[in-house]
């Protein structure tokens, strides 16, 4: 995996258990990792800032954080199955998260969130905000898709029933998404933007 070098609030160290692990990389350059061992029961993931979240479904829950986390200008936390991660600095803060039962998901800023296999669930509400982007393969009973701002969403896999809403300024591609009940409804105002979302037929 390429380098990544970033950091994360040194609250953590007392907020989880915590193992580190790091070998050198091709480069000769460090690629440093922290896992955060005692979170339970996410239900809810909330992205703010420069951040690229890799997110699967399994049976054991997971967080797996690409950084070295000296410094404070990171953070990542769980509390009451809410996992927030922020972070505004110039270079990703790359985060890997396990879950077994995601019901919402969130992002904002200029977040990045892709799943890494078919991201499984019974239902879920995924809502994008400000340049926030997605690219997601799902495989739900329900789902919720919320695009505002100039958010992007690039879709795939199949649900039962889905819910799409979107901005005009948005994007989203549904070429390879398919649902046997489908209900699209465009969030209202932002008139003066000059792109209209882009929605392939299912």
């Amino acid at each position: 995996m390429k380098t990544t070098i970033l950091t994360i609030a040194i609250a953590l160290i007392t907020a989880f258990g915590i193992s580190r692990s790091s070998y050198a990389a091709t480069t000769g350059k460090q690629e440093v990792s922290t896992m955060l061992t005692n979170v339970n029961n996410i239900s809810e993931i909330e992205v703010h800032g420069n951040v690229q979240l890799y997110v699967t479904t399994g049976n054991i829950e997971q967080v797996k954080v690409y950084n070295d986390y000296y410094a404070e200008d990171a953070l990542v936390q769980e509390q009451n199955g809410v996992l927030r991660i922020t972070s505004y600095n110039t270079e990703k803060l790359v985060v890997w998260v396990i879950v077994t039962d995601l019901s919402k998901l969130s992002a904002y800023d200029s977040a990045e969130v892709k799943s890494f296999g078919k991201f499984s669930a019974i239902d879920v509400n995924i809502a994008l905000y400000n340049n926030a982007s997605a690219k997601l393969d799902i495989d739900a009973n329900t789902a919720t898709i919320s695009l505002n701002d100039r958010a992007k969403a690039d879709l795939s896999g199949s649900v039962t029933e889905g819910k799409l809403q979107y901005a005009r300024s948005s994007y989203l591609n549904t070429t390879n998404f398919a649902a046997a009940s489908l209900t699209k409804t465009e969030i209202p105002g932002r008139m003066e933007c000059k792109r209209p979302v882009e929605l392939a037929s299912l």
